[in-house]
C-alpha cells in the first residue's frame, strides 16, 4: 500500500516538472506555475457561477423564513409587527425567477408569490401614513419618558433638600419639588393619551381589509405546510444539484485534458504533454474539493447525521469519527483505482515494451538494452520457474509462460 502511494507521488511530481524526462528550468517552471494559478482561479470562478445556476432554497421559497418567524413568535403584538415589517422593509424581488427562467433552473413557489402579492397590497399609501403616525407618537412618548427620568431625578433631590430644611435659593436643582411634580403629572397624562392614540391607530391598521387578508394568509397552516415541506426538500437536494452542475462543468475539461495528454504522450509531444498534465491536475483538484464539501453537507452527511441522531441522541460528535474512518477508506479506493486503471504498471509496461521504450521512463532504448541509458532502470527480472530473464511488470514469462502475478516487484 505505502509502496504504491510512494510510487504514485513520485510519478506525479516527475510528470509535473519534466519534459520528455528532462527537468524544467526555473523560468519554464515559473511560467507553468503562473499558468496553473490563472487557470485554477478561472475554474473556481466558473464553478461559483454554475453553482448559482439553480435557484437556492431561500430564492425558491423567499417567504419561508419570515413566515416561520411569525408562527414561532409568542409576542402578543406579533400581528402588528409583521404588518409594520411589510410596510417598512425593502420590497423583496420575488419576481426575478420569472425574468430569469430562460437562464436559471428552478422557480419560486407559487404560495410565496401569493404571499408577496398579498403583502404588497398592505404596503399602500394610507397604511404607510398610519405607520408613520404611530412612529411619530412613539417617538414623542420616548421623549416624554426621557424627560420624566430627568425630572424624577431632580424631584427626588429637591424633595430631600426640602425635608432637610435647605433654603430654595441654595438648591443645586433648577426645578423645585412642587414644579417637578406638576411636570411629571402632565407628562404622564400626555403619555397615557399618546399610548391610547397609538393603540387606536394599531387597531385601525390591523382591521384594514388588506391587513386582515394578509394575517389570515399567515395563519393558514395548510399553505405554510406546503412551503415548509418544499423548502426542506429543496434544502435537502440543493447540495446534490450543485455538485451535479459543477461536475458537468468540470468533466468535459477533464476528459479533453486526459485525451490531449494521452495523444501527446503517444506522439512524444513533451511540452503539450506537460501542459495537458498540469491542466488535468488543475481540473481534478476542484472536483475533489467539491466532492469533500458535498460529503460534509450533502445527502450522505444528512443520512449519517440522522442515523447517529436516532441511535445515539446527543452524541453527534461521533459523526466526525465516522468521517475520520470513512475518508481514508475512500482515498484507499481511489488509489487502488488509479493503480489498477489510470497508472497500471502492467498496461504501461506492455505499451512501452511493444514500442521499444524503457519500462520506467518510456524513452526510446535498443531492443537488447538491459539498463535504460536515460534513467538507469533495469528492464528485466528472473523468472522463478525457468530462471530466464523476462520483462518486469508483465504477467507471464516470455520464455516459459509461467505466471509472474505474485513475483513482480513493486
Amino acid at each position: 500500500m505505502f509502496v504504491r502511494i510512494k510510487r504514485f507521488v513520485r510519478q506525479f511530481f516527475h510528470r509535473s516538472r519534466t519534459i520528455n524526462n528532462e527537468p524544467l528550468n526555473r523560468v519554464s517552471l515559473i511560467v507553468i506555475i503562473l499558468i496553473d494559478i490563472f487557470i485554477l482561479s478561472n475554474v473556481f470562478s466558473g464553478l461559483d457561477d454554475v453553482s448559482r445556476w439553480h435557484v437556492s432554497p431561500t430564492e425558491a421559497y423567499p417567504c419561508y423564513s419570515q413566515w416561520q418567524n411569525y408562527r414561532n413568535e409568542t409576542n402578543k403584538n406579533k400581528d402588528f409587527e409583521i404588518i409594520k415589517l411589510a410596510l417598512t422593509e425593502q420590497k423583496d424581488n420575488l419576481s426575478f425567477p420569472q425574468q430569469a427562467k430562460k437562464s436559471r433552473l428552478g422557480k419560486v413557489s407559487e404560495v410565496c408569490l401569493s404571499y408577496d402579492g398579498i403583502k404588497n397590497k398592505v404596503a399602500n399609501t394610507e397604511n404607510k401614513k398610519i405607520i408613520q403616525n404611530i412612529a411619530s407618537k412613539q417617538s414623542k412618548i420616548s421623549n416624554l419618558e426621557q424627560a420624566n427620568r430627568t425630572i424624577r431625578n431632580q424631584y427626588d433631590s429637591s424633595l430631600l433638600e426640602k425635608i432637610a430644611g435647605q433654603p430654595r435659593n441654595q438648591s443645586i436643582n433648577a426645578v423645585g419639588a412642587e414644579k417637578a411634580k406638576q411636570e411629571l403629572d402632565e407628562n404622564n397624562r400626555n403619555i397615557s393619551t399618546l399610548n391610547q392614540e397609538t393603540s387606536n391607530l394599531k387597531n385601525q391598521l390591523l382591521t384594514k381589509p388588506d391587513s386582515s387578508n394578509f394575517l389570515a394568509f399567515l395563519k393558514d397552516s395548510e399553505k405554510f405546510t406546503v412551503v415548509e415541506t418544499g423548502y426542506q426538500k429543496a434544502a435537502f437536494w440543493h447540495p446534490s444539484i450543485q455538485l451535479g452542475l459543477q461536475s458537468l462543468f468540470l468533466l468535459p475539461l477533464i476528459i479533453v485534458a486526459l485525451l490531449v495528454d494521452k495523444f501527446a504522450q503517444s506522439r512524444r509531444y513533451g511540452l503539450v504533454s506537460l501542459i495537458s498534465w498540469h491542466l488535468l491536475v488543475i481540473f481534478l483538484i476542484p472536483l475533489i474539493l467539491k466532492i469533500f464539501e458535498f460529503l460534509q453537507i450533502g445527502i450522505i452527511f444528512k443520512f449519517i447525521f440522522d442515523i447517529v441522531s436516532k441511535i445515539l441522541g446527543g452524541l453527534l460528535f461521533l459523526v466526525n469519527y465516522i468521517y475520520i474512518l470513512l475518508i481514508p477508506l475512500i482515498g484507499f479506493g481511489i488509489i487502488k483505482l488509479a493503480q489498477k486503471v489510470v497508472l497500471n504498471p502492467k498496461s504501461q509496461a506492455t505499451n512501452r515494451i511493444q514500442k521499444s521504450r524503457c519500462v520506467n521512463c518510456a524513452r526510446k532504448i535498443r531492443h537488447n538494452d538491459s539498463y535504460c541509458p536515460h534513467c538507469g532502470y533495469y528492464q528485466y527480472v528472473e523468472c522463478p520457474n525457468c530462471h530466464s530473464m523476462t520483462y518486469k511488470h508483465l504477467s507471464y514469462c516470455r520464455e516459459c509462460g509461467y505466471s509472474q502475478e505474485s513475483n513482480n516487484p513493486e
